[in-house]
């Protein structure tokens, strides 16, 4: 979601999953290889997929929500979004809170089965993007409650692990939801989650810290060095950047004969200041340095039992909901089917049973049962 405010542009660049398969940013290309085609065949390839995440097992959260009815959403209108990363809400003193971004939709949510799922896909490949578009062109917005769970930089330094580890929720008992206003979207852009504002800052969450690059990267490649000054990109703030010019699609005057280089005393840059009408008061002038709270872990694949507690307590979850934990395995074993190596689907199954011995135990009946079949 973008949103053009009096002082820049502030895209929030949001999953419908609270986790992360990964912590740890060098994993980011490795994980994306291998849920995609295998490069000899070009086909979907469960061996790769399985082969990443029974070595990288951090990942279980995130799959446990993938493989259940959350994995496949009935719209982008029928799904809670989630920020994942860790962002701070800072002041003009320099100081901050550590906040995680909830944001509940008010159409309800709706979910695909997986034979649903498979079933659209295949019918209307472009169902999502209809749906959203479609929607946006009749002026049914849609809407959504927005909440913060905050954390003190002294709550996040005595806290149980590390608060920036994106296969992991901040408890609600520990930190409850606030709400903080109503998000609606009535139009579509190009988004990165490095645009921000005076008052809304990145915390050292190292996957954050990946997309900041990678999503400008992406939309230079795609759109061109200059997709920030596209009309629906544009901040409505004026932006002042002479340093920055030429290039494909620049359509404004390209600054014409300003400098464009830093400290001209031909024609010197006049910045505005606190003296003489600064127009955010969001940020703190004086700030030596951030204060550094939350320190990376250099271990960050390290795996220990603790990243199967939450796994364990989303299953119990689904458990709730009639069938759901069925559907689950289910939808695992029907990927896991394809996997060749029998060595290889021992290896999923005892990831599995980790979370649980007797999801572990199904899990490994229903698919030996497809394999055999």
């Amino acid at each position: 979601m973008k949103m053009h405010t009096d002082e820049g542009n502030l895209d929030w660049v949001f999953n419908n999953t609270p986790v992360f398969f990964i912590r740890d940013p060098i994993k980011f290309p490795s994980v994306n290889r291998s849920h995609k085609r295998n490069p000899r065949s070009h086909l979907p390839d469960p061996n790769m997929f399985w082969d990443f995440h029974v070595g990288n097992p951090e990942g279980i959260h995130q799959l446990l929500v993938l493989f259940s009815d959350r994995g496949t959403p009935k719209s982008v209108r029928f799904l809670n979004s989630y920020s994942g990363h860790t962002y701070k809400f800072t002041k003009a003193d320099g100081s901050f809170n550590y906040i995680k971004i909830h944001m509940k939709t008010r159409q309800g949510v709706k979910n695909f089965t997986q034979e649903e799922a498979t079933r659209v896909a295949g019918e209307d490949p472009d169902y999502m993007i209809r749906d959203m578009f479609d929607a946006i062109q009749r002026k049914e917005f849609p809407q959504w409650d927005v909440f913060v769970q905050v954390m003190s930089p002294s709550e996040a330094e005595a806290y149980r692990w590390n608060i920036f580890d994106m296969t992991k929720v901040w408890p609600q008992k520990d930190f409850p939801l606030k709400k903080i206003g109503k998000m609606t979207l009535n139009r579509n852009a190009a988004f990165s989650p490095s645009t921000m504002v005076p008052g809304f800052a990145a915390s050292a969450d190292p996957i954050l810290q990946a997309r900041l690059f990678a999503y400008p990267d992406a939309a230079r490649y795609r759109l061109g060095v200059n997709y920030q000054q596209l009309p629906t990109n544009a901040a409505k703030v004026p932006v002042y950047c002479p340093f920055e010019r030429d290039g494909a699609m620049r359509f404004d005057d390209n600054y014409g004969a300003d400098p464009n280089y830093v400290g001209s005393t031909l024609q010197p840059t006049r910045f505005k200041t606190e003296e003489n009408g600064v127009t955010s008061q969001s940020l703190s002038l004086h700030t030596d340095h951030e204060k550094w709270v939350g320190e990376v872990s250099t271990y960050t694949s390290q795996v220990t039992d603790e990243d199967f507690v939450q796994p364990a307590a989303l299953w119990e979850v689904l458990g709730r909901e009639q069938g759901h934990q069925e559907r689950v395995i289910q939808n695992l074993a029907g990927n896991i089917s394809g996997v060749t190596s029998s060595k290889l689907r021992d290896g999923v199954y005892a990831l599995f049973g980790r979370v649980n011995q007797e999801l572990g135990a199904k899990l490994r009946k229903a698919t030996e049962a497809k394999v055999k079949n």
